[in-house]
């Protein structure tokens, strides 16, 4: 995939729900909800302060992370569905 994020932005590739409940009951997809949860694949190169020094990401490539709920854009490249978002959107990273 050739796409690059600009500034403090990331790529998104979110990670699959649960098919399944504890109890064993399958969940329909009309009834899932969106995971809140996803992997980096491409990170910008920062954000640049007033003064025009550059403020590293604290992310990287291949980092699970947790995001909000309405983060993000929604965009497909390359048949994949994938979300644009700041880096501020983003809540935590998944050790």
């Amino acid at each position: 995939m050739a796409f690059k994020p600009l500034h403090d932005r990331v790529l998104v590739k979110r990670v699959q729900g649960e098919e399944k409940t504890k109890g064993g009951l399958i969940i329909p997809d009309n009834a899932k909800e969106k995971p809140a949860e996803g992997e980096i694949v491409a990170v910008g190169e920062g954000a640049r302060k007033d003064s025009g020094e550059l403020i590293a990401p604290s992310v990287k490539v291949g980092d699970r992370i947790l995001f909000g709920k309405w983060s993000g854009t929604e965009v497909s490249l390359d048949g994949q569905d994938l979300l644009i978002m700041k880096e501020s959107d983003i809540l935590g990273i998944i050790a």
